[in-house]
């Protein structure tokens, strides 16, 4: 894996402290190096951003199908990175057929810092990681990303066999409320 297992772990305590709203939660981990890389390959640097999230909504709804879910939820919040403009929220979310929650959207960063507080999760977010969303990041990432941009560079790259990979490599944990992980 191109990040450490601290960031996995880092993942797995804010899992498990989100878990005890809900008595229940399965993690997947996906391996999403070698899928950065093959983008990194095909696309010019501004449009890589919003190509992984477009493979991760892929893989995440095929898992999401899986389980039966009929939707997908985000952490997005309008304007805060450059992958959550109106322009790149759409070229993101036209890659899933799922519908997509996002309850932070209309929050500013001081209304996000504040209800993590108040769910336990904001020390363990803070925390330094090397996730997968800052390796392989361009200086200058678009942020008015035209779809049929990334439909043209996308067609440049074998998005079923990445998608493939992504879910057969993905690694499942349940977790439950009071800890408990299988």
């Amino acid at each position: 894996p191109l990040v450490s297992r601290a960031s996995e772990e880092k993942v797995r305590d804010l899992v498990q402290t989100l878990t005890q709203y809900q008595y229940l939660s399965r993690l997947y981990v996906v391996p999403f190096g070698e899928i950065q890389r093959e983008i990194v390959l095909t696309a010019p640097a501004p449009f890589r951003i919003v190509l992984y999230r477009r493979m991760m909504i892929r893989i995440t709804e095929e898992l999401a199908r899986r389980e039966n879910c009929w939707a997908l939820v985000t952490g997005d919040s309008l304007g805060q990175v450059a992958s959550q403009t109106p322009q790149n929220i759409c070229a993101i979310e036209d890659a899933a057929e799922l519908p997509i929650l996002r309850p932070l959207i209309g929050m500013d960063k001081r209304e996000i810092i504040d209800e993590a507080r108040r769910l336990g999760t904001y020390e363990t977010s803070i925390e330094p990681d090397q996730d997968c969303c800052k390796l392989f990041v361009p200086p200058h990432p678009s942020t008015k990303t035209r779809l049929d941009d990334v439909l043209r560079i996308e067609r440049m790259l074998d998005i079923a066999s990445l998608v493939k990979r992504g879910v057969e490599q993905a690694e499942s944990t349940e977790l439950s409320f009071p800890h408990s992980a299988t």
